[in-house]
């Protein structure tokens, strides 16, 4: 089996091709049964990252102490992942797309303490991504930049930012293009900035009125990202579908197979995922030792090569500097510079009667 098909459109090309799909948790680099076993939950495209990264980190521990462990994954929407561990899913460490996430574990479980960020370097994200387009063969809809995505009759697939991680990134990195067509080129700096307030009170108004138009392009608001993976690929919806840089890079050639092509918009967000010790199960466990040296690792060089590998933007800028032909070149943009961070991108924009439920009208 060809295994350069990873992730989510690992899972969605090889469905097409007619193999079965993973499961919902899975073992990845042994269970754990001559020792500790930690359980890594994680959002859908870290799948074939963390398997790798998973049997390195087996063998850095059993090199450096002696002991055999395991790691257990599990993976989902990064919201709805949040939501189990609140709930009761007892994971040691959780590897989630937004930081917005583990604060709501924190929060709203009280299982992490509230200043868990800043708890591990580059404020707890080892890796950083960002967003792609995918489309159809020959780009039939001439689709190269976001405001191609709310021209009449171009069908847009994207989660919903209610449920998903990279929804609430691919809505963000959209907003964010339509202030910099408002505010010109230097308009993260603008933002904040007492002088041009009148200026991004009008933006944020124009932004309002293209997500408006965006979203009246979208079918179907999928829970996660690789529903609306296999929304696009499988049952073949839609003439677009915004997801993970390094989801799209890694499908390869076998997205030529499968009747697709990669498309880089010229501007889009720096996407930071977010890793913590889930430290009161952790304790519980008596795996809290086990837990921070499992996420400590990934700055490692060697896991930071693995992520480059897998597409994921290594912060460790030495590798990233020898891997950076991996990567699309384009402008991004963070969202503290933008948005206020993420506890103000929520309020401002997905908490139930924000902007995005003003601007989003449902399919009937």
């Amino acid at each position: 089996m060809n295994t350069s098909i990873r992730r989510n459109l690992q899972a969605a090309v090889r469905s097409v091709l007619g193999i079965a799909a993973l499961a919902l948790i899975i073992a990845c680099g042994g269970t754990g049964s001559e020792g500790r076993t930690i359980l890594n939950v994680s959002y859908d495209p870290t799948r074939e990252f963390y398997r790798e990264y998973n049997q390195e980190f087996i063998r850095h521990w059993k090199e450096q102490t002696g002991e055999v462990v395991g790691v257990t994954m599990s993976h989902g929407g990064s919201g709805s992942q949040a939501r189990a561990v609140i709930d009761g899913l007892e994971a040691d460490v959780v590897t989630l797309a937004l930081a917005y996430d583990i604060d709501a574990i924190s929060i709203h479980g009280g299982l992490l303490p509230r200043e868990w960020l800043g708890s591990l370097p580059h404020n707890n994200a080892p890796y950083t991504s960002t967003l792609a387009f995918l489309v159809r063969k020959g780009n039939p809809k001439g689709i190269h930049d976001w405001d191609d995505l709310v021209r009449e009759g171009v069908s847009v697939i994207t989660p919903n930012p209610k449920t998903s991680g990279v929804a609430r990134w691919n809505y963000l990195a959209a907003w964010g293009y339509a202030l910099r067509q408002e505010l010109g080129p230097d308009f993260a700096s603008k933002i904040n900035a007492p002088t041009y307030q009148d200026s991004v009170v009008a933006a944020q108004e124009e932004a309002m009125e293209f997500m408006r138009a965006l979203y009246a392009n979208v079918p179907v608001l999928d829970r996660a990202a690789r529903a609306a993976t296999n929304t696009f690929i499988q049952r073949r919806i839609g003439d677009v579908l915004i997801n993970w840089e390094n989801e799209i890079l890694l499908g390869g050639r076998e997205l030529d197979e499968a009747g697709l092509e990669i498309v880089v918009p010229s501007l889009s967000i720096l996407a930071e995922p977010t890793v913590a010790v889930v430290q009161k199960n952790a304790v519980r466990h008596g795996n809290l030792d086990l837990a921070q040296a499992y996420l400590e690792h990934l700055y490692s060089p060697v896991a930071q090569e693995m992520a480059a590998r897998n597409f994921y933007r290594p912060i460790d800028t030495t590798v990233l500097e020898h891997n950076r032909h991996l990567f699309p070149d384009l402008e991004l943009f963070t969202i503290d510079e933008v948005f206020g961070g993420w506890a103000q991108a929520n309020e401002d924009h997905f908490v139930d009667g924000a902007r995005f439920d003003q601007l989003f009208q449902p399919r009937r």
